[in-house]
């Protein structure tokens, strides 16, 4: 969905309750505490009680990392940008979504808030464990890190300027998602599966609007 004006200031009202509203916010050290000790803890499980090699926990736990990179894509480009048609679905999708390019400096708003990622992350534990059996030990923390690493990107890019040289056509794919075109650079922690599906911009022809990246950073510099 496609915004007449982004708003600088402000976030949306997503819930009357304020309770509800309440729990649609988070700080990333919240959701960084309440993961890390899993991604330390499974695969040290998985290598001391279930006997999985050294060799196996790094394997299939980077596995996990990389296959995050794909499900973000996914996810970002086919359901938090799926072609809404009823007010009920436009509405689900502007609570996902959508109130984060009308409000892109909106911090609180940046990582998925504490409860329905914790029910999120069950449902997909449980599905990787009824696909994988013991391997989902080491899987989902992999995953999981794969997630907090591309929540903490996204704080960042819409904080600061990229940190090394390396990192600025990541952070061009992502202002230019917001400003450019929302049907382009799906990827937030990478675009290589920007440029697998023919989603990538084309950061050689693509002019930098200094003035428009502003409006969607919370920290100017």
């Amino acid at each position: 969905m496609e915004f007449e004006k982004i708003y600088n200031k402000g976030q949306a009202q997503l819930f009357k309750n304020k309770y509800l509203e309440y729990l649609t916010k988070t700080h990333p050290l919240v959701i960084w505490s309440m993961y890390f000790p899993f991604i330390i803890f499974l695969p040290y499980y998985a290598y001391n009680k279930l006997n999985f090699s050294g060799a196996s926990v790094l394997l299939i736990f980077f596995c996990g990392i990389f296959f995050w990179t794909f499900f973000e894509y996914i996810i970002h480009r086919f359901v938090f940008h799926v072609v809404a048609e009823s007010p009920r679905a436009r509405r689900i999708a502007y609570i996902m979504h959508g109130n984060h390019h009308e409000f892109p400096r909106d911090r609180q708003r940046l990582f998925m808030p504490a409860v329905p990622s914790i029910i999120v992350s069950s449902v997909i534990f449980l599905l990787m464990y009824g696909l994988m059996n013991n391997n989902a030990f080491i899987f989902f923390p992999g995953f999981i890190l794969g997630y907090l690493i591309y929540a903490s990107m996204h704080y960042a890019i819409h904080a600061w300027r990229p940190f090394f040289k390396w990192m600025k056509p990541i952070w061009r794919n992502h202002h230019l998602h917001h400003y450019k075109s929302e049907e382009k650079g799906f990827g937030v922690s990478s675009h290589f599966w920007d440029k697998v599906f023919g989603t990538a911009f084309d950061l050689k022809k693509e002019k930098e609007d200094k003035e428009a990246v502003q409006k969607i950073m919370f920290v100017k510099k």
